[in-house]
């Protein structure tokens, strides 16, 4: 009994990375790692090289110039027969949606206003029935409380409100600590830490939903 239990406890769909940054090295890190269960297949899409100011990269083997959505490749040294990486060296446009292929679809894209190509990415993820999750204000010391709570619960949030003039108004999961570029605090490694966990946590509770 315990032995069909555990060789139902297999990886299982897909989940997509969207950016591979800071944060989303770190998501893809936890989510490689996970046993009895988990993902099959983690899709990674970024169109940037690392350099020398990606530090955590570097940290941990990375070479400057690689491609960012490759390295995860490098740190996964399972068979592909039990998890595979799918490494997609391209940013995410309007022309190029039908490559994310996710049950969930976590979005991890910064640096500039991110909000109008992440609100495409949700509608087509969700038109296609996946779950999604992104964040919207990560900023802070490393003793702020991460929240991860739908959208419509949300209020004085300037990133969530830009979002929402997008026609994202539910069913879209938000992380944050809501602290903004406003707020003149730096976003540390432990903010990030916390906010990788809870993306990793929450993307693994809506895959298996999807399954279970």
């Amino acid at each position: 009994m315990i032995q069909e239990i555990e060789n139902s406890r297999i990886p299982k769909g897909r989940i997509d990375l969207i950016g591979f940054g800071r944060l989303g090295l770190r998501v893809g890190i936890h989510l490689i790692q996970v046993h009895r269960g988990g993902p099959k297949e983690i899709g990674v899409f970024d169109g940037q090289k690392i350099d020398g100011g990606d530090i955590i990269f570097t940290m941990k083997g990375a070479k400057v110039g690689e491609y960012k959505s490759d390295f995860l490749n490098k740190l996964c040294t399972h068979d592909e027969s039990f998890r595979k990486i799918i490494s997609v060296c391209e940013d995410i446009t309007p022309d190029n949606l039908d490559l994310i292929k996710g049950d969930v679809v976590a979005i991890q894209i910064a640096g500039g206003n991110t909000i109008p190509i992440a609100a495409k990415i949700i509608k087509h993820a969700q038109k296609r029935g996946a779950k999604t999750i992104s964040t919207a204000g990560i900023f802070g010391f490393g003793d702020e409380t991460v929240e991860v709570r739908d959208i419509s619960e949300f209020e004085d949030n300037p990133a969530v409100d830009e979002l929402r003039k997008e026609g994202i108004t539910e069913n879209h999961l938000i992380v944050t600590t809501n602290k903004l570029l406003r707020d003149k605090e730096p976003i540390t490694p432990y903010t990030l830490d916390e906010v990788a966990k809870q993306i990793t946590k929450t993307s693994l509770k809506l895959l298996k939903d999807s399954y279970d």
